[in-house]
């Protein structure tokens, strides 16, 4: 039987310090340290709510919206919206916070299909997901919407893990 978790049991918190070889040359962060921390903290999301290794199978469009600059910490937060039989949406946001000035600003958000794999290699059953809050439900439901309409859909038909 596969048991069921709640969305606060896998909530992933990662962050970082911005230092010089992560910036580029105006002085904010490469669009691909970012990417790589978000992919990070869906991941660890992803094992802590399956108990199971986890692969990357997809990541949503990725704006950038406000710049992260030279000196200031990056911090990724995810979190379980949905749950597959294998596969998990993983909703990653991400913040700058200047320490010095007490500050922190949304900079950017991405989805992430996660699948949770066996020994293997192949997608094994992960928990089912518990839904506590009005703002789990209002991602839950944002999520079934877009699977109902979504190319992620075919591609994690198709992914050949």
């Amino acid at each position: 039987m596969i048991k069921i978790k709640p969305v606060r049991s896998s909530i992933t918190q990662i962050s970082d310090l911005v230092l010089p070889p992560d910036a580029n040359v105006h002085g904010t962060v490469f669009g691909g340290k970012i990417l790589a921390m978000v992919d990070k903290a869906a991941s660890v999301c992803a094992m802590r709510h399956s108990g199971k290794s986890c692969v990357t199978v997809a990541m949503d469009r990725v704006e950038f919206l406000v710049p992260i600059r030279l000196g200031e910490f990056l911090v990724a937060e995810a979190r379980v919206h949905y749950v597959g039989k294998t596969s998990m949406e993983i909703g990653v946001d991400v913040y700058a916070e200047n320490l010095e000035k007490g500050q922190r600003r949304h900079t950017n958000s991405c989805l992430v299909v996660m699948v949770a794999v066996d020994r293997n290699g192949k997608p094994t059953p992960v928990a089912g997901l518990a839904l506590e809050t009005p703002n789990e439900k209002k991602r839950h439901a944002a999520a079934l919407d877009r699977r109902k309409n979504s190319p992620f859909r075919a591609i994690i038909k198709t992914a050949r893990l």
